[in-house]
């Protein structure tokens, strides 16, 4: 049993953009995570030259958020042309920490520039506290957790090491072990483990017979469906009560490919939910297993997702209901309509992200767990005359019916689909 209240681990969240990196902070996260232009992980998300990667360290450090950059790739001999200075670049640029898979790398990170801690990235597929104690005593500060490891044995690493432990809480599952996929190499002839990965995984597979080519027959998996290797996202959200008892330091989200309504939306219910959990008192984290987050937590996320919603390893292994079969993704109720850019006496100005039309009601996804709903009244462009319907990418002055409550630039509307 507790003697104590938990410590409230850090909200990580992806930036695969300064946009994004803008609306993770916003909604409230502790840390970003992000990639320069070479070495990550995610070399399709826009990324950050020397200039932008300076640029988004200042502005997150002026707000009080940690910036920790990708050095992920499972690297080969070519790859190490030009490391050691892309390491001091971003030793001058006055980066956290880098996220670090291969033991070459870490190496020469600890002798390039050893005042930077090492986080140990997923990829390393850390599953046991023997491993864990190898990478911590070979230089790695924080270790992230394999995702296929229960919550038992993720609190049993917890106790067993004295490194950070940071674990993904949220986010898209790879259906290889530890993300270490070769479907993409062999297919596309993009090395996933080098940062080009093609997302086999997402495709719709059908069966040829080699005498009749071009004649394709659909491949079912229980009458489920053809997307055979496509699993469900990953959500524990119902399980962050049990991780947070359990000592985590971090709660990573997934996410640099993905919009910053997704980025946004995500960011902000893990923002709300731990600081839920943080107001709780004594006598109920003595039984963390009986603490349930309010319905409107996981009614918030829901309309954030993608592929549906997976509990992955975190109970038991995970089995056919934690693929989805039918499609690529799941058709969501919910879009994103504008980000606000600026509030004045007459209103909003904001950035619309899908066709908006005056009159039609919308959400307004403040910080924290409030939705507000308005009727667009009016709406001008950009020299000031009034218009029926605008489109993707237009700024615009708003005025919504019936409110004169205070709106935060960077936060975003939404509106359910008819």
């Amino acid at each position: 049993m507790n003697s104590s209240a938990p410590v409230m681990p850090e909200l990580l969240a992806p930036a695969g953009s300064f946009e994004k990196l803008v609306t993770a902070i916003h909604y409230g996260a502790d840390a970003v995570y992000l990639s320069g232009k070479k070495y990550g992980l995610r070399a399709k998300a826009s990324n950050f030259d020397h200039q932008e990667m300076a640029c988004a360290v200042d502005y997150a450090h002026q707000r009080g958020v940690k910036v920790y950059v990708t050095v992920n790739i499972i690297a080969h001999n070519d790859d190490f042309d030009g490391l050691e200075p892309y390491l001091l670049t971003l030793a001058e640029a006055g980066v956290d920490a880098l996220i670090v898979s291969d033991p070459g790398i870490l190496q020469l990170a600890r002798t390039t520039v050893p005042h930077l801690p090492i986080h140990l990235s997923t990829q390393a597929n850390v599953t046991n506290s023997q491993s864990a104690s190898f990478w911590f005593e070979h230089g790695a500060a924080r270790l992230n957790l394999a995702r296929e490891l229960n919550l038992k044995e993720i609190g049993e690493i917890r106790k067993q090491v004295s490194a950070e432990i940071e674990v993904f809480a949220h986010g898209a599952l790879c259906i290889s072990y530890s993300g270490r996929c070769m479907l993409s190499n062999y297919m596309t002839g993009r090395d996933a483990n080098r940062g080009e990965c093609a997302h086999p995984c997402r495709y719709n597979y059908a069966l040829v017979e080699e005498k009749r080519p071009g004649e394709y027959f659909p491949v079912h998996e229980d009458e489920r469906g053809t997307y055979i290797f496509n699993s469900k996202d990953l959500c524990l959200l119902k399980s962050l009560p049990a991780l947070v008892a359990a000592g985590i330091d971090s709660l990573k989200i997934e996410g640099r490919m993905k919009s910053i309504f997704y980025v946004g939306g995500v960011t902000r219910v893990y923002r709300a939910a731990l600081d839920y959990l943080c107001e709780l008192d004594l006598e109920q984290w003595k039984q963390p297993r009986n603490i349930e987050l309010p319905q409107q937590f996981l009614d918030e996320i829901e309309k954030t997702g993608t592929r549906g919603m997976s509990l992955n390893f975190a109970h038991q292994q995970p089995g056919p209901g934690d693929m989805l079969y039918d499609s690529s993704r799941l058709e969501q109720d919910y879009e994103p309509v504008a980000v606000v850019r600026g509030t004045g006496k007459r209103g909003l100005r904001v950035e619309l992200r899908n066709v908006c039309h005056q009159g039609e009601e919308i959400e307004y996804m403040g910080p924290g767990m409030e939705v507000n709903r308005f009727r667009i009244e009016e709406m001008r462009d950009s020299v000031g005359r009034e218009v029926a319907r605008a489109n993707p990418g237009e700024r615009l002055g708003w005025l919504l019916q019936g409110t004169d409550r205070q709106f935060s630039v960077n936060s975003m509307f939404r509106r359910k689909k008819s």
